[in-house]
């Protein structure tokens, strides 16, 4: 299957010269949604995976289900503020602007394995602080998965002696 058939372009979102690629299409397409998500299970079926983190707010919807998949336990990395409970936090930089993300400080409990779950990765900023957030609270991050990657912003950079996994990859900020 095609994955990139159903992932659409929005020109200039969220500011002028960015062209954001919108997974709502897969995401309505059962087939298409079902198909990414298979590809991950199969990526880390024979690791074992302690927990699945997931960035707010898309990967949420491809870390919970699999998490259930892994028979892993499901962590949310929210944005500041969002957890009730006492959090470990982290500012980091993104390609147009900046951000913190915040984790219940017992969400990873120390040497668990930890898959870190994103739709995108783009600078690798967002990754970056949440691998970060996981290594400071004593979690093993076994690998970093996305549907897309923007290879062409050079995001793995910032990832570095990690396994990354990406189901679809995009060589050039106009390519479909």
């Amino acid at each position: 299957m095609d994955l990139k058939s159903v992932i659409r372009d929005v020109p200039d979102f969220p500011q002028p010269g960015v062209i954001f690629k919108d997974i709502t299409p897969l995401l309505q397409s059962t087939s298409a949604f079902k198909y990414a998500l298979d590809i991950l299970t199969e990526r880390y079926q024979g690791e074992r995976v302690d927990d699945v983190v997931a960035i707010e707010a898309r990967g949420f919807i491809f870390g919970a289900p699999l998490a259930l998949r892994l028979n892993a336990g499901f962590v949310p990395v929210r944005k500041k503020g969002k957890l009730p409970h006492k959090t470990v936090g982290i500012e980091y930089g993104l390609e147009y602007g900046s951000e913190a993300v915040e984790l219940h400080e017992d969400g990873v409990l120390p040497g668990k394995r930890v898959l870190i779950v994103d739709d995108v990765l783009a600078t690798g900023g967002t990754a970056a602080a949440a691998k970060s957030l996981v290594e400071q609270l004593g979690g093993h991050v076994i690998g970093l998965a996305f549907i897309i990657e923007l290879s062409f912003l050079n995001g793995r950079r910032r990832l570095p002696g990690v396994d990354l996994f990406s189901v679809i990859e995009y060589h050039t900020p106009d390519e479909s």
